[in-house]
């Protein structure tokens, strides 16, 4: 067994990564407020080939060098799309036929390995501010809230671990890979 150099990974370039068809998913972030778990989200979003990006509210946007730091250059390689309110973004999604599921706890919320999403739909994966979570009006307009179960003491994950879970989790289910 040998790790694999740069060239043996063979990775595409910016440019072709721009003219590559994406995964049916796109990312919502609602209030998020670490650069740090911005630029993770930048850079899971190039891994899998997210379409695009909503940063809304407080949401840091590029460019910036906390975003930089994480991101590693997946703010040149992914779109995004920088939204005042969350529910702007929400709407715009739903009228592009998005189904809209929201990662949060809620008392009807449906466990992440338990969903199935569709082959052939669109989803938007929204998740919220580290402290508050998702806002409430945005959950009311969810046709899916996702919770990711957990075992031990603490009750939440952070957003970039969650969001590597969540996508991981669509992307097998969407036969992505």
């Amino acid at each position: 067994m040998k790790k694999l150099s740069m060239e043996e990974l063979d990775r595409m370039s910016v440019q072709e990564f721009k003219k590559t068809e994406k995964s049916p998913l796109v990312i919502v972030l609602d209030q998020v407020r670490s650069l740090n778990n911005v630029g993770s989200a930048f850079r899971t979003a190039d891994a899998f080939r997210i379409e695009k990006i909503y940063l809304c509210g407080i949401t840091g946007t590029p460019p910036h060098r906390d975003i930089q730091k994480t991101a590693l250059g997946a703010t040149e390689s992914v779109d995004w799309e920088y939204c005042l309110n969350t529910m702007d973004a929400v709407k715009k999604l739903k009228e592009e036929g998005y189904q809209i599921c929201a990662l949060e706890q809620v008392d009807r919320s449906i466990n992440l390995n338990e969903f199935s999403p569709k082959k052939g739909k669109k989803y938007a994966l929204i998740f919220g501010n580290e402290v508050f979570g998702v806002e409430e009006e945005v959950l009311i307009s969810c046709d899916h809230v996702l919770e990711i179960p957990q075992l031990g003491t603490k009750h939440s994950l952070n957003i970039a671990v969650s969001l590597g879970i969540a996508v991981w989790d669509m992307m097998v289910k969407l036969d992505q890979f």
